[in-house]
């Protein structure tokens, strides 16, 4: 069975998807068995495509986009063995949901993996912001990869 993957923010049409695609670009290069996908806390944007600013963000720096939002569901945590928040908020929502202790335990900061990232582990909202938000969101998302990668590369090997 491949190491299933999901990322949350908001309203899934920034920040998640942006580490959904990068993610995907990172395990498909490696050709590692891992699933990768996202959703949003909120339902404000359940069926739109992702932020033409975060396309183009991701466009920009070489990676692919191919998103339609949906809202993250409880009955979801027994899907995931890694379900990555991208701050604060969206972690608490996360715990607040989980059925249990074992599923509070799947749920992390995606900065997390960021050695550099210091105390402050939120990847800010671009939303109400430009392309350089945009841009600095990818970036934090980007930093954090190789220690996620090495997370993952991790748990297959343990599999």
């Amino acid at each position: 069975m491949p190491y299933r993957v999901t990322f949350v923010c908001t309203g899934n049409i920034c920040r998640s998807p942006m580490a959904e695609w990068v993610l995907r670009h990172h395990v498909d290069e490696e050709g590692l068995d891992v699933e990768v996908d996202s959703s949003g806390t909120g339902g404000w944007h359940v069926g739109h495509a992702a932020d033409s600013r975060t396309i183009a963000a991701l466009r920009r720096a070489g990676y692919r986009s191919a998103h339609t939002a949906r809202q993250f569901e409880v009955d979801w945590f027994d899907r995931y063995d890694l379900i990555l928040a991208l701050d604060e908020g969206h972690l608490r929502a996360l715990r607040s949901m989980a059925p249990g202790e074992e599923a509070r335990g799947r749920i992390r900061l995606l900065r997390e993996f960021d050695p550099d990232a210091g105390a402050d582990l939120d990847v800010p909202d671009p939303y109400y912001g430009g392309r350089a938000d945009f841009d600095r969101a990818l970036e934090m998302v980007e930093a954090a990869m190789p220690g996620l990668l090495d997370e993952i590369r991790a748990e297959l090997k343990a599999a």
